[in-house]
């Protein structure tokens, strides 16, 4: 039995936050319902297509049934609300106030249905000064300080080329939800659940708050290098290919330091500590860069992974896909789609011994399990369907 078996949850949510944690859900089980405008989600006209299939919603909708439902329709509000009332899972990310405005907020949905979990994504949570502004990822990532510190330290601040700040909320939502879903075990209760965007990301930064409040430092930029420890940064080969390198533990440093021909530094007091080798960065990159300089990667990752310190090559996705330990994990692995046959996609994130996950299928079309699942649901007949697509609804 899969680990949400039995657990339904309504997809409402646009974008990339709230639908990446549906899909978690999906991945482990859940019944996940996408919801969209007759129109078509935004997904849709995002990123790459083929033959003018989608490819980014064949991911970020795997698992989850496809139904459209128009809710600036007065009567499809009552049919959300219809919906929500047998759901387990409502997930939304409409600016704060829209689901009130419909007359859908959670005094309402959790009158109806007491242990409904009610995910609420947007940019700056459900209230507070900003909660009206529009909310996406690229905003987060400015203000929770991530683009401030990141970058080459006479360069710009750098966002990143993806969205991280929905992909960490997204994960964090998964998880609130699974909290929530816990709790409602026990209580036969639901409960609002509130992610703003600014806050995952805030929260994987480290002790910034902490630094600041006690000593006011403030962390600059310094490019791919660390305030913690190094030598850590980005180095080229012979061949014209690049490696990462690592030294978070001091051994790791010390095997570092003996492989590329430099054991002399390791009795200096200022390699004792990543903090104090930070300081001497510049030295320690000439020393190991070097020495990678003169090598091709192969050579590089061969020599370093005989001495046990820690390097990787840096991979585009090219190389992902033919990595052996990838390909071991089958961490990209292959769906079948009734629109483009066999696609390739990232797999489950996380393995679970007993209750392992699964991709059952990509995304679908826009509204192909609408029948199927407001028969089920709503026990709507032909003509009803017939009618309420007509008029926009569905």
């Amino acid at each position: 039995m899969d680990a949400l078996n039995g657990v339904v949850v309504i997809d409402t949510a646009t974008l990339f936050a709230g639908p990446l944690a549906a899909a978690v859900l999906g991945d482990f089980g859940a019944d996940v319902v996408k919801i969209e405008h007759p129109k078509g989600d935004p997904v849709r006209t995002h990123g790459q297509q083929k033959n003018g299939v989608p490819l980014w919603w064949k991911l970020i909708s795997r698992n989850k049934r496809a139904v459209t439902l128009n809710l600036n329709d007065m009567e499809a509000q009552q049919i959300f609300r219809a919906i929500a009332a047998k759901a387990d899972v409502v997930i939304e990310s409409f600016r704060p106030g829209t689901l009130e405005r419909w007359s859908l907020g959670p005094d309402v949905l959790l009158a109806d249905n007491p242990g409904l979990v009610l995910a609420r994504i947007s940019g700056f949570g459900q209230f507070g000064p900003y909660k009206s502004r529009p909310g996406f990822g690229t905003l987060a990532e400015a203000m929770s300080g991530f683009a401030a510190m990141t970058g080459e330290p006479d360069g710009p601040p750098t966002l990143p080329p993806f969205g991280l700040a929905d992909g960490i909320a997204g994960l964090a939502a998964a998880i609130a939800i699974l909290s929530a879903l816990r709790v409602k075990e026990h209580t036969g209760k639901g409960q609002v659940v509130d992610v703003a965007l600014i806050e995952p990301i805030l929260t994987i930064l480290g002790a910034q708050p902490t630094w600041f409040d006690q000593l006011g430092f403030v962390q600059e930029r310094r490019g791919n290098g660390s305030a913690n420890n190094a030598p850590r940064n980005t180095y080229r080969t012979s061949d014209g290919k690049w490696a990462a390198v690592s030294t978070s533990a001091q051994n790791i440093a010390e095997r570092v330091m003996r492989l590329v021909g430099h054991p002399e530094v390791i009795a200096e007091p200022w390699f004792r500590s990543g903090k104090e080798r930070a300081s001497h960065a510049a030295e320690l990159d000439a020393m190991v860069g070097g020495w990678i300089l003169e090598r091709p990667l192969t050579e590089v990752i061969d020599a370093f992974e005989k001495a046990e310190a820690a390097v990787a090559p840096i991979y585009d996705i090219r190389d992902v896909m033919r990595d052996p330990q990838f390909q071991a994990l089958d961490s990209i692995t292959t769906v079948h789609d009734d629109e483009l046959g066999d696609v390739r996609m990232q797999n489950v994130m996380f393995r679970l011994s007993e209750t392992p996950g699964s991709i059952r299928w990509a995304g679908r079309p826009k509204g192909q399990d609408n029948v199927a699942f407001y028969t089920e649901m709503l026990n709507l007949t032909p003509s009803d369907l017939e009618r309420l697509a007509a008029k926009g609804v569905i």
